[in-house]
């Protein structure tokens, strides 16, 4: 449990969640990586035919969902259109439009990330996006 007071928590997790954007925005994986704690609870419901979908933890898998995410999927366009904090929760809103290396599909899905920071560091990352949609540009010839 926390010791912060809510005002001093929401101002941590304010600062995790503008750091991990900004090291996003920088390709900077590493420092991305760093902010989540090693017995983080990432969650990424999917497909199975996904590869980077599923749950993970620790530092380990969140780079294993990044580096499988980068295999698949050409960057094109991340734009976050809300941050709401309380507390030690925050939530990231946004949309995406990425395309699928193997076939040349478009994927374009907004998303929501709840995240949970606790001690400067992300110990639950939960990501909501268009499961469907995935699922169809990554197994649609």
């Amino acid at each position: 449990m926390s010791t912060q007071s809510p005002a001093g928590a929401a101002e941590a997790t304010r600062q995790v969640i503008d750091a991990y954007l900004n090291r996003l925005e920088e390709r900077d994986l590493d420092g991305a990586v760093r902010l989540f704690s090693e017995s983080v609870e990432w969650v990424a419901p999917g497909s199975p035919d996904v590869p980077w979908s599923g749950n993970r933890s620790g530092q380990s898998g969140v780079m294993a969902f990044f580096t499988e995410l980068h295999e698949y999927l050409q960057p094109e366009e991340f734009t976050v259109t809300h941050i709401v904090v309380d507390g030690e929760q925050g939530v990231i809103l946004g949309h995406l439009r990425d395309t699928v290396k193997a076939n040349g599909k478009p994927l374009t899905t907004p998303f929501a990330a709840h995240l949970t920071v606790v001690g400067g560091q992300v110990t639950r990352y939960h990501l909501f996006e268009d499961t469907y949609a995935l699922h169809r540009a990554v197994n649609d010839a």
